[in-house]
């Protein structure tokens, strides 16, 4: 069982990583025309399902993973709303 959650501790990191470039970049230059508002929000939604998810399994990686994600991408989604 401990390497089935590391094997997914190592995934969540992997995909939630993913968006800390962008998050500085978006940081950055202020700038995020390019940047879908609807992409945005079904994902975000997504992640708050694999959160929920992850709740009711108590899986701490899946957990851990979209609450992570979930921040970064909020992030993203204010800095969209605020920048447009």
């Amino acid at each position: 069982m401990f390497w089935i959650s590391v094997l997914g501790l190592a995934a969540g990191f992997c995909t939630t990583a993913a968006f800390i470039p962008q998050v500085a970049k978006t940081w950055r230059t202020r700038h995020t025309k390019d940047l879908s508002l609807g992409m945005f929000l079904i994902y975000g939604t997504g992640i708050v399902l694999w959160l929920l998810y992850g709740i009711v399994l108590n899986d701490i990686p899946i957990i851990a993973a979209n609450v992570a994600t979930l921040a970064l991408s909020a992030t993203m989604l204010y800095f969209k709303l605020r920048y447009g």
